[in-house]
C-alpha cells in the first residue's frame, strides 16, 4: 500500500491497520515525520518535536505487537497536541514568552490517557498567545497559515492543532475551547472538532503554568478527521479528575439512532444580531435540503424558550468575567473606571468588556442563575428535538490581521464591518449551557475555503451529536484534504 493512500486517512483506521500488522508503529510515525519536514515549513503548525522519544516508543509499540500485547485501541498511532496541554519533556508556554523554559513535572490528564491507550504523542502544535485570539499566532514560534490558503489563518487558539490535521502531519489532536477554540478552527481548516459537555472531559494539566483553578465554560475535546475518530478519542479521555477518580467514573451515553432518519432536527441559520455570510447560510441550507430529501424531520422554527440575543448577551458576561483573572491589575482598575462612568442603563456592546471583566460577585450570581434558568429550558428543547445544527462563525476563514487587541478587530459579513465579538454568539449559544457540540465539514466555499456546521445535541448527547455527524458524512462527504497536501 502506498503510504500517499494512508497518509490522511482517519486515525481509527491506521490503528486497525497497525494491529493488523499492515503498517508498522515506526512505519507510521517515520512518515508523519517526513509530512512534518515537507509541509510544516510552508504552514508552522508542528512547533515541538520529541522525535527521539517518539521512535524508542515507536520500537516497543512493535515489539508488544510481535509479542500478541495490544497496548489500547490507539496501539501505536502517532498524535501531536495543542502546545497548551502539560507534555512530561516538552515545553508548555501557552504561546508567552515568559513561559518559554516551562517544562511540566507531569502531563495532562487527557494526554496522560491518550498514551495509556496506545497513542504516541510525538509533537505539540501553535497556539496564540495566552490562548486569546481567533488567530494562531504568538513571538514564541511565529505564525501558523490555513493548509487551505496560507494567506488565511486557521483560526485560533487550536490553530496549529487543525492545520496539523488537515495538512496530514499528524492522525488525531487535542484542543481545548472557551469561546470556540475548536470549533472555529475545525471550520476554518476542514476537519472535524468537538467541544464536550462542561468537563466531561477533566481540563487538569491543561491549565496556564501555575494555576489550578479551571475556568468557567471552558472545556477540553479531540480535533480528529473523521467522526469515527472523535467518539474514539472521546471514550478515551473522558473522565474526572485525578482526585475525583477515586470517587466516580464516566459512563457515555448511546446514541439511538441508527439511520438519519431517525434524527429530530431543529435548525438556526441566522440571527440578526449574529449575522451570518451568505456563503454560510447558503451551504447550511443545502444540508437542510439533503437532509430533507433523505427523510429527515427537519425544523427550522424550532429554538428553545428565550431569546437568543438573551443568551449572546449572557455568554458574554459570563465569558468575560471567566478571563478577568487574567488581566494584569492596572488594566482591570481601569476598566473598572471605566465601567463606575457608564450611565446606569447603557448597555451597547461597546460598553461589555469593562462592566462584565469587573462584575461583582452578586452580579455573577444573578447571571449564573439566569443560565441554570437556560440550561432547563434547553432540556425541554432537546424532549422533542435530538440535534440542533447551527452556523460555526459568520465567515470562513480570513486573511491575517495582527494588529490591535485581538478581539477589538472587525470582520467584514456579507460586504458590512462589524465587530469579531458578534460572532461569539454560534460558540456561546451551546456552551453557555454545558452542551456538546461537534463540528463537521460540509463543503467548500466558491474560493476553495472550507464550510463547517455546527451540531449542538443535550447535555452528555455527546455520542449522539458524533453519530450525526458520522451519518451526515455517509450522505454529503466528510474530510477533505486540502489541493496542496493530498499527495504524498
Amino acid at each position: 500500500m502506498a503510504k500517499s493512500d494512508w497518509a490522511l486517512r482517519p486515525a481509527s483506521w491506521l490503528a486497525a491497520e497497525i494491529r493488523a500488522g499492515h503498517i508498522g508503529c515506526r512505519e507510521a510515525l517515520e512518515h508523519y515525520l517526513e509530512r512534518i519536514e515537507r509541509y510544516n515549513p510552508r504552514f508552522n503548525a508542528v512547533i515541538q518535536l520529541d522525535a527521539a522519544g517518539a521512535r524508542v516508543r515507536a520500537d516497543a509499540a512493535d515489539q508488544a505487537l510481535a509479542r500478541g500485547e495490544i497496548l489500547g485501541p490507539l496501539h501505536g498511532v502517532p498524535m501531536t497536541v495543542k502546545e497548551s496541554f502539560d507534555v512530561t519533556g516538552m515545553v508548555t508556554s501557552w504561546g508567552a514568552p515568559e513561559f518559554k523554559d516551562y517544562r511540566p513535572a507531569r502531563s495532562a490528564v487527557c494526554v496522560e490517557r491518550l498514551a495509556a491507550a496506545g497513542a504516541n504523542v510525538f509533537g505539540k502544535t501553535n497556539v496564540p498567545y495566552f490562548l486569546g485570539d481567533l488567530q494562531t499566532y504568538n513571538a514564541l514560534y511565529g505564525t501558523t497559515s490555513n493548509p487551505w490558503n496560507p494567506a488565511h489563518t486557521p483560526g485560533g487558539s487550536s490553530g496549529g492543532a487543525a492545520a496539523a490535521l488537515a495538512a496530514g502531519m499528524t492522525a488525531l489532536e487535542v484542543g481545548s475551547d472557551i469561546a470556540s477554540s475548536i470549533r472555529v478552527p475545525a471550520h476554518y481548516c476542514g476537519v472535524y472538532g468537538h467541544k464536550p459537555t462542561y468537563h466531561l472531559i477533566t481540563p487538569r494539566g491543561q491549565q496556564a503554568p501555575g494555576r489550578q483553578t479551571m475556568p468557567d465554560l471552558a472545556a477540553v475535546g479531540p480535533m480528529a478527521r473523521s467522526a469515527d475518530d472523535l467518539a474514539l478519542a472521546l471514550r478515551v479521555m473522558a473522565g474526572p479528575d485525578r482526585r475525583d477518580a477515586a470517587a466516580w467514573r464516566v459512563r457515555l451515553l448511546r446514541p439511538g439512532q441508527r439511520r438519519l432518519q431517525d434524527f429530530r432536527v431543529a435548525v438556526l441559520a441566522d440571527t440578526g444580531h449574529a449575522p451570518v455570510d451568505a456563503v454560510i447560510r447558503d451551504r447550511l441550507q443545502h444540508v437542510v435540503e439533503e437532509l430533507r430529501r433523505a427523510g429527515v424531520r427537519v425544523d427550522e422554527r424550532a429554538r428553545p424558550k428565550f431569546e437568543t440575543a438573551e443568551a449572546d448577551r449572557l455568554f458574554h458576561r459570563l465569558l468575560d468575567s471567566a478571563l478577568s483573572a487574567r488581566v494584569p491589575e492596572d488594566s482591570y482598575r481601569e476598566m473598572q473606571r471605566q465601567a463606575a462612568a457608564l450611565p446606569a442603563g447603557d448597555d451597547d456592546p461597546a460598553t461589555w468588556v469593562p462592566r462584565d471583566v469587573t462584575l461583582t460577585h452578586r452580579e455573577w450570581l444573578i447571571a449564573n442563575e439566569r443560565r441554570q434558568q437556560m440550561r432547563v429550558l434547553w432540556e425541554e428543547f432537546f424532549q422533542e428535538h435530538d440535534v440542533m445544527l447551527t452556523p460555526v462563525a459568520a465567515t470562513v476563514a480570513p486573511t491575517h490581521h495582527q494588529s490591535g487587541e485581538p478581539f477589538d478587530r472587525m470582520l467584514t459579513v456579507n460586504g458590512v464591518e462589524m465587530p469579531l465579538r458578534r460572532q461569539f454568539f454560534w460558540c456561546g449559544y451551546p456552551a453557555l449551557a454545558h452542551l456538546p457540540a461537534t463540528v463537521a465539514p460540509i463543503g467548500t466555499s466558491p474560493d476553495g475555503l472550507p464550510i463547517g456546521m455546527q451540531i449542538i445535541g443535550p447535555e452528555y448527547g455527546d455520542l449522539t451529536c458524533i453519530q450525526f455527524a458520522r451519518l451526515l458524512a455517509r450522505r454529503i462527504g466528510g474530510f477533505q484534504p486540502p489541493p496542496a497536501c493530498a499527495n504524498g
